[in-house]
């Protein structure tokens, strides 16, 4: 059984929060309290806080509720995108209530593309004051330009803490389209675009480094910009744009980009360009600047993938078939459903260890029923009629072998407790297959299909199956990596103790400060990640 989502007194200090910031007497539909300074509420819906004061105990949602709680809006043309208000519908568990103060921000962030996005006149004039090379005092529209970069998963990550920066900074949030993500993903904002449109000035933009002069570290390095944390720089001496690099292999000036003082010299330059194949988000929760405003929109700091992966991404038609026909046909008629993502790579051979570490993992948890010797009596099997004791295995891999010995232990072999276990893989890819089409809709699919399980174990590290349990509101069985490959690990796996997603090049060092510092003792619900202790950072409950 998933760990229920929250109890009630975990709400109950974001509950005060919000009842204490509402000015009662306000006109009756949107009270506006502030504008751009960080950490400071934009709009709030007075409806949406009535509805925290009745009915606030029930913190998740329904499983018709094809709007997730006002995550979604109404509106889009349904045949357009199928998965957007359909996927509730194959979802058994629904996932955690987004918090009144997020679903208002993102209806304010929805105007915001639609008034400053492509196609519009401030649009037009935000790339004619980039082509000039001159900064603009206070703009008007300001913008992130997200670079999603490497495998599926961490292309998804990427543009997932780009969108949070882009609502946390009052931002548009446009991404490059040219990896094809325009296939995989429908359009999130109602009335507007999020595709970058063709023939963006930036010269190289798409393929810009950690070399490149215009990235934020390098222009920290060279005092192009903030030769102190107390600088105030003019208008005439703020760039026009900025890269944020911030790849697994992103410099300590890089990683700057965290601090408060970064976010201050950050603000006014209109055009940010950000490239990283990793996800940031616990890196924004360690900003002051940002922290109010995060733990209003996630009172439940271990769901901010949960709500924003529900709300951002959305598997085209063409995906949607894949996931759908393929629910349908082979695990929609089964009691249970497990999901297990075995992450191997090309080169690497087919593992009896890595094998016995996914039975031990599955059937010591009770994921999955241990399978009688030869000759052992048998339990008699169901009839044809009932699925009470039915299992389906989703297993995804590049390598077909894994879920070729799981069928055939379930086939040759009955189970323990009598279930009736089948084992499916929709493809063996064999490689990752950068940058082809068919390969990414297949990737998507899986994930997807992964997200709708009832149970998920996946293997550390793995960015796939981080999507995946965020999409599913679900707490994985981490498979642990093995100090060798001849060993199994004991024990074979872990309960998780959040969905999010881990960070892996979290900053250690606070350049204004002239500070090493561990970033897990900063902000108490951001800890060290249990699958890469070393350097990672991810999002946990407030009890954790």
């Amino acid at each position: 059984m998933e760990k229920p989502a929250v109890d009630v007194k975990r709400w109950s200090w974001a509950i005060s929060a919000v009842l204490a910031a509402v000015v009662l007497t306000a006109p009756p539909l949107v009270i506006l309290l502030g504008g751009r300074n960080f950490g400071v509420p934009g709009v709030w819906i007075q409806t949406a806080v009535a509805g925290l004061r009745k009915g606030s105990s029930d913190l998740t949602l329904r499983h018709d509720d094809r709007l997730l709680g006002g995550l979604l809006v109404d509106g889009f043309d349904e045949e357009s995108c199928h998965s957007r208000y359909q996927s509730a519908m194959y979802r058994r568990n629904p996932g955690r209530r987004p918090s009144p103060y997020l679903i208002a921000k993102l209806r304010r962030h929805e105007a915001l593309q639609r008034r400053c996005g492509p196609g519009t006149a401030a649009y037009s004039d935000a790339l004619e004051q980039l082509k000039s090379g001159k900064s603009v005092a206070s703009p008007e529209c300001r913008y992130i330009v997200s670079l999603p970069y490497q495998g599926l998963g961490n292309r998804i990550l990427a543009v997932a803490s780009a969108f949070l920066y882009a609502l946390l900074t009052d931002r548009v949030l446009l991404i490059d389209p040219s990896d094809g993500m325009d296939e995989l993903l429908c359009e999130p904002f109602l009335g507007a675009t999020w595709l970058l449109p063709p023939g963006f000035p930036l010269a190289g933009y798409a393929t810009f480094s950690n070399d490149t002069a215009e990235t934020y570290g390098n222009m920290l390095r060279n005092k192009v910009i903030g030769a102190d944390a107390a600088a105030d720089i003019s208008p005439a001496q703020t760039p026009a744009f900025a890269y944020v690099y911030l790849h697994s292999d992103a410099s300590a000036h890089d990683k700057n980009f965290f601090w408060d003082e970064d976010q201050r010299l950050l603000r006014d330059i209109q055009w940010l360009v950000m490239r990283t194949d990793n996800y940031i988000v616990p890196g924004l929760f360690l900003a002051n600047a940002f922290r109010g405003e995060l733990d209003l929109m996630f009172p439940e700091p271990d769901a901010v993938f949960h709500h924003l992966g529900r709300y951002l991404f959305h598997p085209t038609n063409h995906v949607w078939g894949l996931v759908t026909r393929y629910h349908n046909a082979y695990l929609a008629g089964a009691a249970q459903h497990v999901g297990i993502q075995v992450r191997v790579f090309g080169a690497q051979p087919n593992s009896p260890e890595l094998l016995e570490q996914i039975t031990s993992c599955t059937q010591r948890h009770k994921l999955l029923s241990e399978v009688l010797a030869a000759g052992e009596p048998m339990t008699m099997p169901p009839p044809l009629a009932s699925r009470a004791k039915s299992k389906a295995v989703l297993v995804t891999s590049l390598k077909p072998w894994y879920h070729e010995k799981l069928k055939s232990m379930y086939w040759e072999h009955a189970a323990a407790n009598g279930e009736v276990v089948s084992v499916h893989q929709p493809s063996h890819e064999e490689f990752q297959r950068f940058g082809v089409r068919s390969h990414d809709a297949k990737a998507w699919a899986e994930i997807y299909l992964l997200s709708l399980a009832d149970a998920l174990v996946t293997t550390s590290q793995s960015t796939f199956g981080y999507v995946a349990q965020g999409l599913g509101g679900l707490r994985p069985w981490v498979m642990y990596k093995p100090d060798n490959d001849t060993t199994v690990p004991d024990p074979p796996c872990g309960r998780a103790v959040s969905m999010e997603p881990c960070f892996f090049a979290a900053p250690n060092y606070n350049l204004w400060k002239k500070q090493w510092l561990d970033a897990s003792t900063i902000v108490p619900h951001v800890q060290r990640c249990a699958d890469f202790a070393w350097g990672g950072l991810m999002l946990v409950g407030r009890n954790e």
